[in-house]
């Protein structure tokens, strides 16, 4: 069984495949990935959910 990889989704990404990646790893439905993200930025103040994904997406590989 190969080990399951966090990485940048190729195929499911609106924006940059950050939350489409992170869907694919824990076996959910990337929408509520999306939506989990948008309400924890909210939450937080937006910059740091903003600051997280750009350094999610410069630390993710990507597919392949």
């Amino acid at each position: 069984m190969p080990k399951k990889r966090l990485h940048l989704s190729s195929t499911d990404k609106t924006f940059l495949g950050v939350c489409g990646g992170l869907a694919e790893y824990l076996n959910a439905d990337p929408t509520v990935v999306r939506l989990v993200w948008v309400i924890v930025t909210l939450f937080t103040g937006i910059v740091p959910g903003i600051l997280a994904y750009f350094l999610a997406w410069a630390v993710m590989p990507k597919k392949g």
